[in-house]
């Protein structure tokens, strides 16, 4: 992304004043990590994500450059109710209880809505920022999703952005990250699956099927329903700050960014006493998973001794962790040392981004992780007494997570001792967060001093050649049944639907694969209107439209389906709709040389007719 805006801008969009925060869906494409632990569970670099999620963010910054204006700032903050609980409340347990009597729950449910508007009072958008993790859809969906931010977002928009189709208009609505790491949106809670008792206890596990049979549900009848629920409260509290915003944001704008050596930190807690950071290393517990989405086998959370039968395996596979990397990591039993682990390349980072921007009286404080709840307090409070310290007051401390660099999770000290699945990804050791507090009381020092230039840049990531480190196959050439033709129609629509029904076409398909290597401005579906004024057709969803679905469906020898879904909402004009399809098939031309042809699939006319 840099580089492309280097290219374009020069030296306008720089490391130190570029943010990259990810909302945490899910529900993405995978495989655009360089680090080999990442790759692994996407089969390798998958350059068609790569490329889309790379030219997005830069077409979207062109955007945000070209319409640039003069504008306000307003913040406003308050509590959104349920819509989130600690799935990891035994650990929450092990903070002192001084420090938990502080606060009214054990989980943030504070909002905090920065809203933007131009000179001329026009508004332009939002950016809301929340602790809540994006895994309201649960891990048997296998759709690209947004999740429930996502969805907030989708409602903003649509509601400011009238008429106007998922991702146009001029109304940006972000529902961005905070310190979400031990936070779930399935409010229900853990039960097991099997049994339908509770299994909120220290290691989420059942008494029967153990910790793979112990999932958390969310508030609705099902994922998409859940979704639907979490997304329109975190919408419904934004559009509310949004209205109500008042207080003014003014003053200088900043920021500074440091490469960090995180396996090798030395930390001061006090005079006496200095702790260093570790290696990376995964512990058992991770590979347990969460109740948000289990693991696998016999892990479970809270392991705070290693398995013979797992550690033995790992050994004869892997190497066995070192002895100063097993007591560095302490009381947590590594699973994987992947600090000590290169080949092919090094399978977690070593150099981590840290960076702050502040804007008047907010700062935005830019972390490469998940904040657990309380680590998240930690970090706030700290950057905030910083920038009280050195003339800076009353500064609106904002944590936006997953920032630039993925590093797992981070936990206080005291949650790492129990080793549940948060402290298990803590993967630079306990003292993990007192690093990252003494690296960001820095980064808000050297700002509030304005000595942001005397700030050592810090050591480079290193860059490695993945590009052909990918363990899924070239595209094959896609075929059709007998007598027929991409894009034909195979199960029809039927002639008349009403609100809340699902009309759904199913079409000779392609693999959907070679839409995203000849991506163009089309998307894989529209749902249309007939017009008869103008006897024309207008598009009025798409595959962005939370009402749509898109399956694709593999069969053999290269032939396979695609069955469209459109879950009529309510509200929805009666009259004349249809449903459209577009791909490309890939075509050989000879045994080293193919193209990607697209073509189109139309539904039969349907009505709507009213309740």
């Amino acid at each position: 992304v840099l580089k492309k805006l280097k290219s374009k801008y020069g030296e306008l969009y720089r490391q130190d004043n570029v943010i990259l925060s990810g909302t945490h869906t899910h529900s993405g494409p995978g495989g655009y990590f360089q680090y080999t632990l990442f790759w692994i569970t996407s089969k390798g670099l998958i350059r068609p994500s790569l490329n889309a999620i790379v030219n997005g963010i830069v077409k979207s910054i062109d955007i945000a450059h070209q319409n640039m204006k003069r504008g306000r700032l307003f913040i406003n903050r308050g509590a959104v109710e349920n819509s989130q609980i600690n799935r990891s409340p035994f650990s929450y347990l092990e903070n002192p209880a001084s420090e938990r009597s502080r606060y009214s729950s054990n989980t943030d449910k504070e909002m905090v809505m920065l809203k933007m508007v131009d000179g001329n009072g026009q508004e332009l958008g939002l950016i809301s920022w929340f602790a809540v993790h994006p895994v309201s859809m649960n891990n048997s969906n296998h759709l690209v999703n947004s999740d429930n931010v996502g969805y907030a977002s989708y409602l903003f928009e649509q509601e400011k952005n009238k008429g106007m189709l998922p991702g146009e208009g001029s109304f940006v609505a972000a529902f961005a990250s905070s310190n979400l790491g031990d936070v779930s949106p399935n409010t229900k809670g853990p039960f097991c699956i099997n049994t339908g008792e509770s299994c909120n206890n220290p290691q989420s596990s059942c008494p029967v099927g153990g910790a793979t049979m112990c999932m958390a549900m969310g508030p609705g009848n099902d994922m998409f329903d859940s979704t639907r629920i979490i997304g329109q409260n975190i919408y419904l509290k934004a559009r509310e700050l949004y209205e109500k915003a008042s207080q003014e944001v003014t003053g200088p704008i900043s920021s500074a960014h440091q490469w960090v050596n995180m396996s090798d930190v030395s930390v001061e807690l006090n005079a006496t006493h200095t702790v260093k950071t570790c290696k990376p290393a995964l512990g058992h517990s991770f590979a347990a998973g969460t109740i948000d989405g289990v693991g696998a086998f016999n892990f479970t959370q809270g392991s705070i001794e290693g398995d013979p039968f797992w550690d033995e395996i790992r050994d004869q596979l892997l190497g066995e962790p070192s002895n100063e990397t097993k007591a560095c990591h302490s009381p947590k039993p590594i699973l994987f040392s992947t600090g000590e682990m290169t080949r092919p390349h090094p399978w977690h980072p070593d150099i981590v981004d840290v960076q702050i921007a502040a804007v008047g009286s907010l700062a935005i404080v830019a972390v490469p992780g998940e904040f657990t709840t309380m680590s998240g307090r930690r970090l706030r409070e700290a950057v905030r007494r910083e920038f009280d310290s050195h003339g800076r007051p009353r500064m609106d401390v904002i944590i936006a997570g997953l920032c630039n660099v993925y590093t797992h999770y981070i936990t206080t000290y005291e949650e790492y001792q129990v080793q549940r699945y948060e402290a298990a990804s803590t993967i630079y050791g306990p003292h993990t967060l007192s690093a990252y507090i003494q690296l960001y009381r820095g980064l808000a020092r050297a700002i509030a001093t304005n000595t942001v230039q005397d700030l050592p840049c810090g050591p480079e990531p290193p860059v490695f050649n993945i590009g052909n480190m990918t363990m899924v196959p070239p595209l094959a050439a896609d075929r059709v049944p007998a007598n027929k033709a991409f894009g034909d129609v195979l199960q029809e629509v039927r002639q008349q639907y009403r609100e809340r029904e699902v009309a759904e076409v199913t079409f000779v398909g392609a693999n959907p694969r070679n839409s995203a290597e000849n991506a163009t401005e089309h998307n894989f579906l529209t749902v249309e209107r007939y017009t008869s004024t103008s006897d024309s057709w207008h598009v009025v969803q798409n595959d962005a439209s939370w009402d749509t679905r898109f399956y694709w469906t593999k069969g053999l020898l290269g032939r396979s389906n695609v069955t469209i879904e459109w879950h009529i909402p309510c509200g929805t004009e009666p009259g004349i709709y249809r449903i459209r399809y577009f791909g490309h098939y890939k075509k050989k031309l000879s045994n080293s040389h193919a193209v990607s042809i697209p073509f189109e699939g139309t539904s039969s006319a349907f009505e709507i007719t009213a309740l």
